[in-house]
C-alpha cells in the first residue's frame, strides 16, 4: 500500500509531534490560555501529526485504487469502505479533519477547550491509523 519505508518516518514524525503534544498539555482544559507557549505549541504540533495522518489517507486511498478522494474526511470513509478502518475510528478521524481545517483556514476562533480535549483524545486515533495502516502495509 505505502512503501514501508516512507511509513515508518511519516510514523517517527508523527510521534515526535504527539510527544510535544503530551510534553506541553496541562492537565485541565482551563489551563489552556490563548496565544501561550504552551497552547500554541499544543495546537500546531497536533494540526502537524493530523496533517501528516491526512497525507498518509490520501497516499493509501491513491494506492488501493480508491481514487483521490475530494476531501480529507472522505479519504477515511473511503479507508472504512475498504476495510482498512472500522466505522468508529474513521468517523474520529473525519472529525480530526475538521480540527485541522479550522487552525489551518482559520475558519473560526479556535476553541481551546476543544484542543484540549482532541489533544487528550485525538492521538490514540492517530495511533490506531498508523496501526492499521501498518497492517495493510506488506513488508
Amino acid at each position: 500500500m505505502i512503501d514501508p519505508e516512507i511509513l515508518a518516518e511519516r510514523i517517527a514524525v508523527i510521534e515526535r509531534h504527539l510527544r510535544r503534544v503530551a510534553a506541553r498539555l496541562p492537565t485541565h482544559p482551563e489551563d489552556m490560555k490563548p496565544m501561550t507557549d504552551e497552547s500554541d505549541a499544543v495546537v500546531l504540533h497536533l494540526w502537524l501529526a493530523v496533517q501528516i495522518a491526512v497525507d498518509l489517507a490520501v497516499q493509501a486511498c491513491v494506492r488501493l485504487g480508491l481514487g483521490s478522494p475530494p476531501t480529507y474526511g472522505d479519504a477515511f470513509r473511503r479507508l472504512q469502505g475498504a476495510g482498512v478502518l472500522d466505522a468508529p475510528l474513521a468517523d474520529s478521524l473525519v472529525r480530526a479533519t475538521g480540527f485541522r481545517n479550522v487552525v489551518a483556514h482559520a475558519y473560526e476562533a479556535v476553541d481551546l477547550r476543544r484542543v484540549h480535549a482532541a489533544a487528550s483524545s485525538g492521538p490514540a486515533d492517530l495511533r490506531a491509523f498508523l496501526r492499521a495502516l501498518v497492517a495493510h502495509t506488506p513488508i
